[in-house]
């Protein structure tokens, strides 16, 4: 592990990979981050498949028999995508052993086409919790307002869960609404709260790309100015919104029976804007207690230029939130924007899902032809 990866880890922060395939894990790559890069856990997404199986014959063979029965799409793309999952699992199982749970997960995400649907949001994580059959599995349900009881009740059931897509600070608080309320409903039920585990994911670059671009449209210094500072601030007075939720006598009675708290997890912290900083989302957001998942392009750039320091975020909330106010003193609506980045979220990982749906049917056509 370079130096920049172990100072960030010995922070408290845990490194996660944010991609998958099977070309990766046939390889012997993802057990290769493991142990060079310190990686303790792997995200994936519709667009993680869609890029990871389109146009890769590492699949045919499984695809052929999946073929040969018949199957439907949409069971191909699970019994593939969850494949990969399982195997990853796999290799992640002795960081999670370990870590007595708490790393060592591998992430695999509900139908972005049932985002707007809570109960048949339950029915798809049971199915993936069953199919996949690992406890260190998370399944990924998205923040919608049909996703939040959806969250709930996954959790109720025992059934890990990594919430995606939160762009706000105001969902963000509902999120862990749920994850409570899910782990007192599991506590009535009996069940042992000491092994369910949850992450929530909160996006950041996706934040300054939308507000840096109304901030060019406006064209002036002070808009320059405020460039590039939004998503850290946003993710940073999330920090202080965990802070406040799981420093309260509720959250300490769930505890004290044995619950651990749902970890802040970084997401989308590749920079998109090449004038920034490769490493800005993740050394300005360093702090004990949280998850980074990272593209390796990014994760590559921590491990040779990363500038880890010590915690970039305690200390920082009044200047988040005066960052935040000067965007909104510019005429720029905070709720406009992460409301429109979670419908695009939804938006984007339905299209990369459709998508794959398309290649995995023409790759079934072609091969129960031959």
């Amino acid at each position: 592990m370079t130096e920049p990866l172990r100072r960030l880890s010995a922070e408290g922060v845990a490194v996660w990979l944010d991609d998958l395939s099977r070309t990766r894990l046939e390889s012997g790559n993802l057990h290769d981050l493991v142990r060079d890069r310190g990686v303790v856990g792997v995200t994936t997404n519709p667009a993680i498949f869609q890029k990871a199986i389109t146009g890769n014959d590492v699949y045919d063979a499984q695809l052929r028999d999946l073929a040969v029965r018949g199957v439907t799409v949409d069971e191909a793309v699970r019994m593939i995508t969850s494949a990969d999952v399982r195997d990853a699992c796999d290799v992640l199982r002795p960081v999670y052993d370990a870590t007595e749970g708490l790393d060592g997960r591998v992430s695999i995400e509900v139908d972005p086409r049932l985002a707007h649907k809570t109960e048949p949001t339950i029915a798809e994580a049971r199915q993936l919790w069953w199919l996949v059959d690992r406890p260190n599995l998370f399944v990924k349900i998205p923040a919608t307002k049909a996703g939040l009881p959806a969250i709930s009740q996954a959790l109720a059931e025992g059934i890990s869960v990594n919430v995606t897509l939160i762009f706000s600070l105001e969902r963000y608080r509902e999120v862990m609404e749920a994850y409570l309320e899910g782990l007192e409903r599991a506590r009535v039920a009996g069940l042992d709260i000491s092994k369910i585990e949850s992450v929530a994911s909160f996006f950041v670059s996706r934040v300054d790309t939308e507000i840096d671009k109304r901030l060019k449209a406006l064209g002036t210094p002070e808009a320059k100015a405020a460039a590039g500072k939004a998503a850290v601030a946003n993710a940073r007075l999330a920090y202080q919104a965990y802070e406040e939720v799981f420093g309260t006598d509720r959250w300490a009675a769930l505890a004290a029976a044995g619950a651990r708290p749902q970890r802040p997890l970084w997401a989308s912290t590749g920079v998109k804007d090449p004038e920034y900083r490769a490493t800005m989302y993740v050394d300005d957001l360093v702090v004990a207690g949280t998850v980074n998942t990272m593209p390796e392009a990014t994760m590559n750039a921590v491990a040779e230029q990363g500038e880890i320091t010590g915690d970039t975020v305690h200390g920082t909330y009044e200047s988040a939130r005066a960052d935040l106010d000067t965007i909104a003193k510019l005429g720029i609506s905070y709720d406009e924007v992460v409301d429109l980045l979670e419908e695009e979220g939804v938006e984007k990982f339905d299209t990369s899902w459709n998508e794959l749906l398309a290649s995995v049917q023409a790759e079934l056509d072609r091969l129960a032809k031959g």
